[in-house]
Parts: structure tokens; sequence; C-alpha cells
């Protein structure tokens, strides 16, 4: 087979068959799992479908939008890849979920970031518009990915507390502490947790591991000092969007979680699976609606009907 030519800005015109070829590596980690029985074979095949699939037809829909370059186009796909982002928080990585969680994680996420792309790509990238589709969409992308794992660890971590480690908790608000004093310790813990791996990340920068936003822009032709800045820039992006949802996130679940009658409201947070979950949601509200309606048509009827006199008539 020949190898790939050289395409725009000197990067490789890849193929179907080099792809294939790169998926002989999760192949050879599939069976490997499979010879040591590790169990995580099917999820690596699944998530590598799941790679192919998702990449392809995001690539022809991203392909569309830039050559539409409208700022309507751009706005939704942000919007989208926020909506799709708290999905895969709630419905496939969070193991426990609480009402409206759907809600607060989608707030969080579009609370930050949004308006740091925003900022960080017209004042710190120097781009105007800002929302030119090249820069803007891969830019918010990247923040959502950093950004989901951040939200699942802190989440996890404050729903397990709160689930199953509450007697602290509980001991605080007994003695007279209020929500907000008895969760801080939850938070902090919650905050630096989630955090970690960005200060991590950002710390082996250039020394020991060379990122994919500096690699990809090398690779489109860029010089090697602007790919440096622009993954300086992207970083301090990342650290920021991760840091404000995380807290948006973590201070709205302690609110639902430890009501304003300062209680641990245990009962609100759910280890079912996602469907299951959403499942027993729609069905007692479902229930819940038809008792109220038979209610309130008995009632009707009562009304309705007229009384009988307690005396005869004379």
């Amino acid at each position: 087979m020949d190898s790939p030519s050289s395409g725009h800005g000197g990067s490789p015109d890849l193929q179907w068959q080099n792809v294939a070829l790169a998926l002989s590596f999760v192949a050879f980690n599939a069976a490997l799992s499979y010879g040591l029985q590790l169990g995580v074979g099917s999820s690596l095949i699944t998530a590598a479908a799941r790679c192919v699939i998702q990449l392809t037809l995001v690539s022809y829909i991203l392909e569309r939008i830039f050559n539409t370059n409208h700022p309507a186009a751009v706005a939704g796909i942000a919007l989208l890849l926020n909506v799709l982002a708290a999905f895969e928080i709630v419905a496939n990585k969070c193991k426990m979920r609480y009402p409206r969680m759907f809600f607060v994680v989608l707030a969080a996420m579009t609370l930050s970031t949004i308006p740091v792309s925003i900022i960080g790509i017209r004042f710190a990238m120097s781009v105007n518009p800002f929302w030119k589709p090249e820069q803007y969409i891969p830019i918010v992308g990247m923040l959502c990915g950093s950004t989901i794992s951040n939200l699942v660890v802190s989440l996890s971590f404050v729903l397990q507390e709160l689930n199953e480690n509450r007697d602290k908790t509980e001991t605080y608000l007994a003695f007279g502490a209020s929500r907000f004093e008895a969760c801080k310790p939850i938070a902090k813990s919650a905050l630096r947790l989630a955090l970690t791996p960005t200060i991590n990340q950002m710390s082996v920068l250039g020394i020991i591991s060379i990122p994919g936003m500096m690699t990809g822009a090398i690779l489109g032709g860029s010089s090697v000092i602007q790919a440096a800045r622009l993954q300086m820039i992207i970083m301090f992006m990342l650290s920021a969007s991760s840091a404000l949802a995380t807290i948006i996130s973590i201070v709205c679940t302690l609110a639902i979680c430890v009501d304003g009658q300062h209680r641990v409201r245990a009962e609100r947070i759910d280890c079912r699976p996602f469907f299951l979950w959403r499942g027993a949601a729609i069905v007692g509200r479902a229930l819940k609606s038809a008792a109220s309606s038979a209610c309130f048509g008995h009632r009707g009827k009562e009304k309705g009907t007229e009384r009988e006199p307690l005396l005869g008539s004379p």
C-alpha cells in the first residue's frame, strides 16, 4: 500500500485503510484483555466503534458549518456539544443521580465553556470575530471534553459522600452548623480532587509530554513557537473552564441534596441505572398525575351533586 501523500499544510492525506491499520492497536488490546480475562475487551471495541462513527458524523457536519460560516450555526453546534456532554455525564459516566441533575450539569457546562471560549478566543488568541467556525468549535469541543472528566470526578465524590458517608455531615448539622458549613469539607475535597488531573497535566507539558493540540498545529503547518503558545492558551482556558464548571455543579448539587431545612436528603440520590431511574421518575409522575386527577374529579362530582336535606321536606 502506498504511503499517504502530503495534504494541505504538509499534513498527510489519510485514507480509511490508514484508520484500519491504526484500529489494529485496539484489536491487540482487546485480544490482550481476552487472554488475561480482564473483561474490558467488549468495552474497548464498543468505544472504538463509537469513536469512528461519531468522528465521521461530526466531520461531515463541521465541514458544512465551516462552509456556511454563519454565527447561528456555530452557536447551535456549541450548544449541542454542551447538551451531549451533559447527557453523557448523567447517563453514562455518573453512577449516582439526583432530580434535575441534567439541568444542573448543563448549566455548569454552558456557563463555563461558553464565556471562557469567547473571552479566550477573542482576546487571548486575538481572533476577530471570535465565532469563526474553524477556531471556535474545536476549542469549545476541547473545553467540553476536559470539563466532562472534572465533573464526573467531583459529582461522583459528592454524591458518594452524601449517600454512603453522610454521618459526619449530619453530625455537623445536628450541632447547629448550616448546610453550607457542614458541606464545605465535601466541596473542598471534591474541587481539589477534580482539579488535580488538570494541574498534573499542566506541570508535565513540554518536558514529559507534547500535547495533542500542539502536535496538530505543527502537523497543520504552524511554527513550533506558535504551536507552543497556542497550547499554553488552550491549557489555561481548560483549567479555567474546568474549575468554574466544577464549582457551579458542586454548589448546586449540595443545595439540592441538602435542603433549606439543613437536612441531608439521601433519598434524592438514586443509584439505579440511568434508564431505570428515568423510567421510574416518569411512571411516578404519571401515577401522581392520575391520582391527582381522580381526586379532583371525585370532588367535582360531589360538588355537582345536590345534597339531600337533613330533615324531610314538609
